[in-house]
Parts: structure tokens; sequence; C-alpha cells
């Protein structure tokens, strides 16, 4: 009986297995075996080239792939805890009004199903330099108008507007969890709280975040995840020509993009896919060292 239970699971699993194999698996593999291939060009190389180890080298050395490494690690380190914070203190302001509480979760959703690329276009009118309205607020305290995603913009002014746009952009999903995950804390919790006169902040901090601990977890390993591999927010901020002068607004997967496409260039192809490798590692090792850190502060 147990075998026969076993074949229909494999059964049921056969799909997506398959799936994962085709379009996750085999990628991945092929990338990584691509990276340590020599002078590789797809389009001219009729058999496989040589092997080395000088390609990740080539990345690594690579002036746009250590610019690349700056922002998306600034990109990650500041948004994903900012963005948790705010979801998680909005979440639990929304559980405190229950009568406005659907309404309010709708409208904070909505982003979350809008179009990315739509967003950051409409984002990259609010920052424009002579009619976006984050200027028009910011002179009515005197703030002469600032070049924020242009040619003429400085790395940090990029990098805020980014930072306000992908932040923005993250809320949405995670006040939806951590909403849904306050609805399934037992109340009787806040009641023996609130009869030992125990303050909102101490009620917080001892048990709203403890017993979201799981979501928090969570949130914060597909955050990071989603920060490391951030692209499409770029592209539609600041365009391909990725804030101006020489890509100073490129990250990681903008980096193996660009070097993908470049056919003309022989190992071009190859350095794209160390580079992927070198993110996926990346990507691998925050992972785990979130997982190892939160054992302790975690309670399920």
């Amino acid at each position: 009986m147990e075998t026969k239970n076993n074949w229909r699971a494999w059964l049921y699993l056969a799909p997506m297995l398959i799936l994962m194999a085709v379009f996750t698996f085999y990628p991945l593999f092929n990338a990584f075996i691509i990276s340590f291939y020599k002078d590789y060009q797809p389009l001219l190389n009729q058999r496989a080239p040589g092997m080395t180890l000088d390609n990740y080298s080539i990345v690594v050395n690579n002036y746009f792939f250590k610019q690349a490494l700056k922002n998306t690690f600034t990109l990650a380190f500041i948004s994903v805890p900012i963005s948790i914070v705010l979801s998680l203190f909005i979440a639990v302001a929304l559980n405190s009004i229950p009568r406005l509480k659907a309404f309010f979760q709708t409208i904070f959703f909505l982003p979350y199903v809008t179009n990315g690329i739509a967003v950051g276009m409409a984002f990259a009118v609010i920052f424009h330099r002579n009619y976006g309205l984050f200027n028009q607020f910011l002179s009515w305290f005197g703030v002469a108008p600032v070049d924020w995603i242009g040619s003429t913009a400085t790395w940090g002014k990029q990098m805020t507007a980014l930072m306000i746009f992908t932040i923005w952009d993250s809320l949405a999903f995670k006040i939806l969890v951590f909403a849904s995950g306050l609805t399934n804390i037992d109340k009787q919790y806040y009641d023996a709280a609130r009869i030992d006169s125990a303050s909102k902040w101490t009620i917080f901090k001892r048990i709203t975040v403890p017993l979201l601990s799981p979501l928090i977890l969570y949130i914060s390993i597909t955050s990071m995840i989603g920060a490391l591999k951030a692209y499409n927010s770029i592209i539609a901020l600041f365009g391909e020509s990725l804030g101006g002068r020489p890509r100073d607004m490129i990250t990681i997967v903008a980096f193996v993009y660009q070097y993908r496409a470049d056919y003309a260039n022989i190992g071009f192809y190859s350095y794209a896919a160390a580079g992927a490798i070198i993110l996926f590692m990346i990507t691998l090792a925050f992972t785990g060292l979130q997982t190892i850190v939160s054992r302790k502060r975690v309670h399920y």
C-alpha cells in the first residue's frame, strides 16, 4: 500500500518536476558549464572549446561587475530591512482598524498587481528634474530642482530615487503577508497582556514580533533574493542607459544580461555565465546565513 501511495505522489509531482528540470535545473547546470568555457562564442563555436578558470577572475576584476556588486548590495542591505519594518508597522496599524482594514489592504495591494515596468516609468516621471512631483514637493521648502535620475545626477541621488521606488514597490506583498499572519495570532495573548497593563510597544515587541517571526524570516529571505536579482526596477527607472555615465546603476543581473547579449566579442557569453553563477552563490550564501542566524529567534 505504501509503495502504491509513493507512486501516486511521484505521479502528481511529475509535471512540476519536469518543468523545474527543464527551466530551472538544466539552465543552471548549463550556465555552470559555460562559465568555464574558454573563448566561447555561441554563434561561431561549432565544438566545445577549452576549459578555464580565468572567466571568473576576469569577471571579479571587471569594473562594471564591481559597480554591480556595490549597487546590488547597497540596494539589498538598505531597502530590505526598511521595507520589512515599514510593512510590519503598516500591517499592525491596519489590524487596529478592523472596519477599514479590507479597504486599505486593497489599496496597499494594488501596486503588487500592477506591471512593474509601468510603475517604474511613472516613478521616472515623478523624479523628473523639470516637471517631476518630487521636485515640486521639495520646492515648497525652498529646495532648488534636483536631477535625480538624469545623466547629470550623482550616484547618491540615483540610489536614493531607486531606494524610494524599490521600498514602495515591495511593500504591498509584505503588508498582505503580515496582515494575514496577524489574524492567526490568538487574541487571548493580547487580552492577557492588557490585563497586566502592558504598553502597546511591549505587546508589539513581546507578542506580535515573536509570533510573526516565521513570516519575518520568510519575508526576509524572499526579499533578499528579490533585491539581489534587481533588474526590472533599474530598467524602468533609468532606461537602458542604467543611470547615465558608464552604467552607474548597473546591477549583477543587468551585468549578466548585457554580456550575454554581446555575441560579437569572444568570451563575453562565458563572462555572463560566470556572473550568473557568482550571483547564485551569493544568494545561496545569504539565504543559508539568514537561516542559521534566525534559528534562535524564530518561534514556531
